[in-house]
């Protein structure tokens, strides 16, 4: 992979884990109301995915979709201004954290009601199949969505009719509170597609690079006609399904080993920043995996740590300028209500 996309991924996922505990802080001090749900966690998802699709790919998101919408290119001031509420927002502070939208970046929403990203998908698929445009449409959902009927039956048109679309399981195990275990027979998401003919793959959801690889050879057999794929990506939330939700139905040690082993931006710090083995770890390789250990460390020197605070800093103040521009942002009036309300009544169109 390229550095520099490499380097662009690792930024995306510190501006992601930033920007969603500084939303954390903002709600705890009221101003954001309503929802949140928040990705810490998670973040691998998203930017592997995203940084794989083409600017002119939809993308249908769920109510956890901050990251998403920073990742395709929403400004963080216009995400955070959308979560205050404010006139500035990508909805004019009408829709809120579970309903980000910008139909010049092809993103479709985030939707609040479990399951209702698969239909919305299925028929921005149609659309584009029925034009034969070379555009895909990716649709993230969780795992409590794969026992709504919503999974089954678009999952089933879009096999029939070779609908252009990548359906994404971000899998954390956990719905909104229920081990997934606990709550369906087959708890390998990526096993379902088999009854629809749909190719599907479980990945490493905390590795971003394995994200992404899996993305662009889903996109590829999209692309040229081969009908929808599905990735179920395993990963994890470090924090309860809301901010109303303290979490405590997980185990203390399974969280805990999570964010100590497997946090996503870690992984992408120990990808990216310079490292040499010291002599206790290369005896501990062995000889015949000094030369794999060498050139494993070597291929890893792409940022020093110099250049990672530096990159931590300027994620930093990006952040507490979109709370700035939130903050100073004016609130949407009755009007605007009905501006909103009145724009598209006749002649509905997509985009």
């Amino acid at each position: 992979m390229e550095p520099d996309l490499m380097k662009t991924m690792l930024r995306d996922m510190l501006l992601a884990r930033a920007f969603e505990e500084r939303a954390a802080q903002e709600y705890a001090q009221g101003n954001i109301a309503g929802f949140l749900h928040l990705y810490p966690g998670e973040e691998a998802v998203a930017v592997g995915v995203l940084r794989a699709a083409e600017p002119a790919d939809y993308i249908v998101s769920t109510y956890r979709e901050h990251v998403h919408a920073l990742v395709r290119g929403i400004p963080p001031g216009v995400v955070m201004a959308e979560l205050f509420g404010r006139k500035d927002g990508c909805c004019g502070g009408m829709g809120g954290s579970m309903h980000l939208f910008d139909r010049e970046r092809r993103f479709m929403g985030g939707y609040a009601i479990v399951g209702e990203t698969f239909p919305v998908a299925a028929g921005i698929g149609y659309a584009v199949a029925m034009r034969g445009l070379p555009e895909a449409v990716i649709c993230f959902f969780g795992d409590g969505a794969v026992n709504q009927g919503t999974f089954h039956e678009s999952l089933n048109m879009a096999a029939l009719w070779k609908l252009p679309v990548l359906f994404v399981c971000e899998n954390n195990h956990y719905q909104i509170g229920t081990e997934i275990h606990r709550h369906s027979a087959v708890a390998e998401v990526h096993k379902r597609a088999c009854a629809y003919r749909i190719p599907a793959k479980r990945i490493d959801g905390m590795d971003v690079l394995a994200v992404h690889d899996a993305t662009i050879e889903a996109l590829e057999q999209i692309r040229v006609g081969n009908g929808p794929q599905l990735l179920e990506c395993e990963t994890y939330r470090f924090r309860g399904h809301s901010m109303a939700d303290p979490g405590s139905y997980r185990p203390r040690v399974e969280l805990q080993a999570f964010e100590s082993n497997e946090d996503p931006v870690k992984i992408a710090i120990a990808e990216t920043v310079a490292g040499y083995p010291s002599e206790e770890q290369i005896a501990a390789a062995g000889s015949g995996n000094i030369e794999r250990l060498s050139g494993e460390l070597q291929r890893s020197e792409l940022l020093t740590v110099a250049q990672l605070e530096a990159m931590k800093k300027e994620v930093a103040e990006v952040v507490e300028e979109a709370v700035r521009f939130a903050g100073n942002s004016p609130e949407p009036v009755m009007a605007d209500a009905r501006a909103a309300l009145d724009c598209n009544r006749h002649d509905e169109v997509l985009i």
